[in-house]
């Protein structure tokens, strides 16, 4: 296995080729894996990220910080890192991992990338691993908004309507569908003042509610930008109520009565 390439990817060279090897190994290819480096590399992800927006967001409180980090270091984030690198092709799996599809699995390219951190901190120092985790993270950050990042989509519609002083929404299971072990719920989002009703669905109520609040931030926002001044209630307005789809379109005036004769 080259790892030449995967090394200039990293943005690092490591001197013991060993513990790069080790950081690539799943516990099932053999019993020196990578598990401990994943643990050691987590806590130095932690710190690093930490340090960079302690000294990047001066402005945000501690709860902020918290929001943004777990959110920067979770699974997900950790999985497009490691497609980025195409971590993939570098793992060493046992037989068993490689018939069902580990290396495509977001839990194990996440925890690698995690253990090579870890690698790169024992193999050189804090400072080095700092450089190649900002390195990652730093051109992420460009399109971050510290205020909305890692809150989920009910938070940010009832933050949007409390801004414009608009009642918070209502939500209600419209229908549910299959079996008991594997539902889908059906939600209705409504916004009264700004004429919304939407839809979203999701496997479980909460996710329902999500996806609904997504569509419906989404139309208030739409509405909000239309109407005049961009603060103001827009007209009275014609609802499409289909899944998924939310508009707000303005009335077309009402015909003239027809002339008696």
């Amino acid at each position: 296995m080259d790892l030449a390439q995967l090394q200039n990817r990293l943005g690092y060279q490591f001197r013991n080729q060993e513990l790069l090897r080790q950081a690539l190994t799943h516990r099932s290819h053999s019993g020196q894996h990578n598990e401990r480096l994943e643990f050691l590399g987590d806590s130095v992800l932690n710190c690093a990220i930490a340090s960079l927006l302690y000294e990047r967001y001066n402005a945000q409180d501690e709860g902020d910080l918290s929001r943004l980090r777990a959110n920067l270091v979770k699974q997900q984030s950790l999985y497009e890192i490691a497609q980025s690198i195409e971590l993939s092709q570098y793992l060493r799996l046992g037989e068993g991992e490689l018939k069902s599809g580990g290396f495509r699995r977001p839990s194990i390219l996440a925890d690698t990338f995690e253990a090579l951190l870890g690698a790169i901190f024992l193999d050189a120092d804090f400072a080095t691993v700092c450089r190649v985790i900002h390195s990652f993270y730093i051109p992420r950050l460009q399109s971050v908004d510290p205020a909305t990042l890692g809150k989920d989509a009910k938070t940010l519609l009832q933050e949007f309507l409390q801004s414009k002083k608009i009642p918070l929404p209502q939500y209600q299971v419209v229908a549910t569908h299959g079996a008991a072990h594997n539902q889908e719920f059906e939600i209705e989002c409504i916004v009264p003042k700004l004429d919304i009703r939407v839809l979203g669905r999701g496997g479980s109520r909460r996710a329902g509610e999500q996806d609904a609040a997504k569509r419906a931030l989404d139309a208030a926002r739409e509405a909000s930008a239309k109407a005049p001044g961009g603060n103001k209630r827009p007209r009275r307005a014609t609802q499409l109520k289909l899944l998924g789809i939310a508009t707000v379109q303005s009335d077309a005036p009402a015909p003239k009565p027809e002339s008696k004769n």
